[in-house]
């Protein structure tokens, strides 16, 4: 999201060579069952300290190509961008163009303003490090492709949003991740030195460490080089980021994102190491969590102090990060949706725990259907859900990759009794019948095909594809989503904070009449009511249900999202 670990000699090195060290054997065996799987599509691994460099390559660019990822291969970095973005900051800083507690409003363009609280400012350490009490994402981030999200977010929208937004908690009082923030801060810098984002990066980061291949836009050979994302098997579009460059725009790969931890930790010499120290600095009051620099994240596990940021795109994951004052740095990419934090925590901190990865259900099912039938692969499917649920990866992705895998080999008998298969398993699940819907109207089954397109929009008003498809099988959309407009006591009844885990809460807010959902450390998404007690999301395929008790007074909900129901107890 396989199958064989692609070895690949890198065609230069840095520092003193590359260095033929062999990954630990527990990690080797994690990163190959990923593949195998079909938990990841493709994953490089690069380690560097001071005897050089090591790459190690797993899977594929494309499931449809089956061409090898290596170290060459060009990856979405996601939000890895931002500590470009702290450490353009910090260049700024020292060649004293700027200071980190200048408001952000003197690089303003005349006309905007940005907020202020009890006369305090927002300055550009606050965009740095997550506290300027901004939003994760702006209430005027509305994609016309949910599949490229960013691509049509303008500079306008980031003025109007800035001029016309309240500050909800003091500056620097809390962290609060925000894409928004870095974005923003991507911008004034480029604002500042009047050029674009991406010229600016050019010339005060990739050419002076001679990072040939990261960028923004794709040159021929990153073109070339391309790992294609995907998500649960599938492949996706690629991500667009334009205003909000500086929040998650790069691509790269990691030969050169080694290069670039190289130069962070000092092992290869640039005039940038003391603009990279300081972007390394806690930018936090001492005793405040999480500590960030400028960018960067920190974390101390034990005697060890990492300084790290992930990064998450439609398809891709991304993981960078070294041990301060040590001599080891390792940055892991894949072109899959599926977290790879882990891998790159344990490799600089052996104790920080591996993700388990159990079998697919999907590999087991098929193997069944070889042998003995699509009927005994579908009882046998039954039978392992009931009997061993915790022994295998059940999951709504595992039987969507299972039934594309058919598609792709012409077998749409198999193919409609899996994608069936999976509007039983996952009943709530608007992608599952739109999948299915898709796979009925491919096969010319248009009856069928639009009462599963139906059944998609009912569970996610928000579901274009399925609109866009009921649509050319000539189906009315006019009237099919209605807004239900819902009492505001009614609304203020559901707002509060419910825990879904330990230190992991849905936190429920109300704006007049929009009711709005905060996951922890996630960003804050209008949600919208089918019912009085049901809401569905428009950024993901995602409900809602609230509950009362006895007394009607409401005392939980249930989150209804990738197939599974998790319930959330409401605090007092």
């Amino acid at each position: 999201m396989k199958t064989r670990l692609f070895p690949f000699l890198v065609f230069g090195c840095l520092f003193m060579g590359q260095a033929q060290a062999q990954l630990p054997p527990e990690i080797h065996t994690n990163l190959q069952q990923r593949i195998d799987q079909g938990v990841n599509t493709g994953i490089v691994v690069g380690i560097i300290d001071a005897n050089g460099t090591n790459y190690h390559s797993f899977g594929v660019k494309s499931l449809k190509t089956k061409e090898a990822v290596d170290p060459h291969s060009i990856f979405e970095i996601g939000s890895i961008t931002k500590v470009f973005t702290g450490i353009l900051l910090a260049n700024m800083v020292l060649k004293e163009r700027m200071t980190l507690e200048d408001p952000i409003q003197n690089y303003l363009p005349e006309g905007v303003t940005a907020p202020t609280r009890k006369g305090a400012s927002i300055q550009l350490v606050h965009l740095a490090n997550h506290t300027a009490a901004l939003p994760r994402m702006p209430s005027n981030f509305e994609p016309a492709n949910p599949a490229n999200p960013f691509a049509d977010y303008s500079e306008a929208q980031l003025y109007d949003f800035l001029n016309n937004y309240t500050l909800r908690r003091d500056i620097g009082a809390q962290y609060e991740y925000s894409n928004y923030a870095m974005g923003l801060l991507g911008h004034v810098l480029a604002l500042a030195n009047k050029m674009d984002y991406e010229a600016l990066l050019a010339a005060q980061i990739t050419k002076p460490l001679g990072l040939a291949h990261t960028g923004i836009q794709l040159s021929p050979i990153m073109e070339k080089n391309l790992a294609l994302g995907h998500s649960g098997g599938l492949q996706v579009e690629n991500w667009d980021l334009t205003t909000l460059a500086g929040a998650g725009a790069i691509r790269s790969n990691a030969v050169d994102m080694l290069k670039f931890l190289g130069a962070n930790m000092g092992l290869e010499k640039s005039d940038l190491y003391p603009a990279m120290q300081l972007s390394h600095l806690n930018s936090r009051e001492e005793g405040a969590a999480p500590m960030v620099g400028l960018g960067w994240h920190i974390m101390v596990l034990g005697d060890t102090e990492i300084v790290w940021h992930n990064g998450g795109t439609g398809g891709y994951r991304s993981f960078a990060g070294f041990v301060k004052g040590g001599n080891k740095g390792v940055v892991v990419l894949s072109n899959s949706n599926a977290n790879v934090d882990d891998i790159g925590m344990h490799i600089l901190h052996p104790e920080s725990p591996l993700q388990e990865i159990k079998p697919s259900i999907a590999n087991k099912i098929k193997e069944e259907i070889r042998d003995k039938g699509l009927a005994a692969g579908l009882e046998r499917y039954a039978q392992l859900k009931q009997q061993k649920a915790t022994e295998y990866e059940f999951g709504e992705a595992e039987l969507n990759r299972l039934a594309h895998d058919y598609v792709n080999d012409g077998d749409m008998e198999k193919a409609l009794a899996i994608f069936k298969l999976n509007t039983t398993a996952y009943p709530r699940s608007s992608n599952a019948f739109g999948y299915y819907g898709a796979a009925l109207m491919y096969h010319g089954d248009r009856e069928n095909a639009i009462s599963s397109f139906l059944k998609s929009v009912e569970l996610n008003p928000a579901n274009p594809k399925a609109l866009e498809k009921l649509e050319a099988l000539g189906v009315d959309v006019t009237n099919l989503v209605k807004d239900m407009d819902l009492d505001e006591a009614i609304l203020e009844s559901y707002v509060g904070q419910y825990e879904l885990a330990p230190n992991f809460m849905l936190t429920i807010s109300r704006e007049g009449s929009q009711l709005k959902l905060q996951a922890t450390n996630q960003p804050e998404f209008p949600i919208f009511p089918k019912s009085e007690n049901t809401f569905y999301l428009k950024v993901v395929d995602a409900q809602i249900t609230f509950h009362k008790d006895e007394d009607g007074r409401v005392d939980g909900l249930t989150l209804h999202q990738n197939g599974q129901d998790v319930p959330g107890k409401k605090l007092e």
